[in-house]
């Protein structure tokens, strides 16, 4: 039995040594361009997934109209569109660069998640993924403003499709 408890201690304090030395002689990938860990898509995005649903506002304050979505449009082509790109164009240098990679946002819209859910991320961010949070630096119309305009990215005005491509 002494045996059995003196391995139990002796594996609880190797292995936070071991990956104390996994991460101190700097073995973990850190650079952009190398593959994720094992489980850090599944860690990350269960984690984020779990906070949003449990966080994100459940109702639009504001209305999905013309006038908000161009005003969504300018605030996204200045704030958002150097990661996330616009419509008809790829990705620039800087976000084909990135890891994770930013979802080009009119190639690969959110339009099916709920308007509160871009809420929480434009407001919040999005750590380790490069995601900035705007709640400090935008006011909460401005973030509706944009979450309304991705969330009817395949629907928007001709107008304001046309203001996003300039």
């Amino acid at each position: 039995m002494r045996k059995l408890v003196a391995g139990f201690v002796v594996g609880l304090l190797l292995f936070p040594a071991l990956a104390f030395l996994y991460l101190h002689y700097g073995h973990p990938p850190v650079a952009t361009a190398e593959p994720p860990m094992l489980f850090e898509r599944y860690i990350a995005r269960s984690a984020l997934h779990a906070r949003i649903d449990r966080e994100m506002p459940t109702s639009v304050p504001i209305a999905a109209d013309e006038a908000n979505m161009a005003a969504g449009a300018r605030i996204y082509a200045e704030h958002c569109a150097f990661c996330h790109g616009l419509p008809d164009q790829p990705a620039n240098a800087a976000a084909k660069g990135m890891f994770p990679k930013p979802p080009q946002l009119f190639v690969h819209t959110v339009t099916d998640d709920p308007p509160g859910e871009t809420y929480w991320k434009v407001a919040n961010g999005i750590r380790l993924s490069g995601m900035p949070g705007y709640g400090a630096a935008l006011s909460k119309e401005q973030m509706w403003q944009v979450s309304l305009l991705l969330a009817n990215a395949d629907k928007l005005p001709a107008a304001t499709r046309a203001a996003l491509k300039k």
